[in-house]
């Protein structure tokens, strides 16, 4: 069995249109932009907590089993900054701060109770490799959701519940890591998470 030293550990800024995945076998994705692009990650990497294609941010990768296992736990907060399609309200927002009905493996899910909170101003992100649609579609708006647990599309799915669709989804912090200054694309690898 490794010890922990012999484990390694990587903070990215996964890109919009990337899978949180090293390689395919599968012909049908020959096509798709996979982690193994950005960077040649040891043997054994995995990514704790997917980002799914369309989302963008604050990634880690791990050799460590148990590292991976206890991050995604539901005792560590996730951040994530959302635009949403349409400038959301105090009710929609209460309502997901107390938790929605989802969609999830072909049931229905109550989402856990979660911090959610309108930004004053669009935050200072990198500009994403696809355009979003613009103003003159009608106004968007950025909240911050923070949740320990993370279903599969949870937030996209939290904020479609209450009418407001997310058209672009950054995770900013996991734990008290945080993208900071990362652009997208970068890695770094790291001694510890924690």
């Amino acid at each position: 069995m490794k010890t922990s030293d012999d484990h390694r550990h990587f903070i990215i800024y996964k890109p919009y249109g990337f899978l949180s995945q090293f390689r395919s076998q599968d012909s049908k994705q020959q096509s798709k932009k996979f982690l193994g692009a950005l960077f040649d990650f040891p043997d054994g990497i995995m990514a704790i907590g997917r980002l799914d294609e369309k989302s963008e941010g604050l990634l880690l990768l791990t050799t460590d089993g148990k590292m991976s296992d206890f991050i995604n736990s539901q005792k560590v907060e996730k951040e994530y900054y959302a635009q949403l399609d349409g400038d959301i309200f105090l009710e929609a927002i209460e309502q997901l701060k107390s938790g929605v009905k989802i969609g999830f493996d072909g049931k229905k899910y109550q989402t856990k109770p979660c911090k959610v909170f309108k930004l004053d101003a669009e935050p200072e992100l990198p500009v994403r490799s696809k355009k979003i649609r613009d103003e003159r579609h009608g106004p968007t708006s950025w909240i911050s959701v923070t949740l320990k647990e993370g279903k599969f599309r949870q937030v996209r799915k939290m904020t479609s519940a209450v009418g407001f669709p997310t058209l672009r989804l950054v995770r900013v912090r996991v734990g008290d890591l945080h993208l900071n200054t990362m652009q997208v694309g970068d890695v770094m690898e790291v001694k510890t998470f924690f």
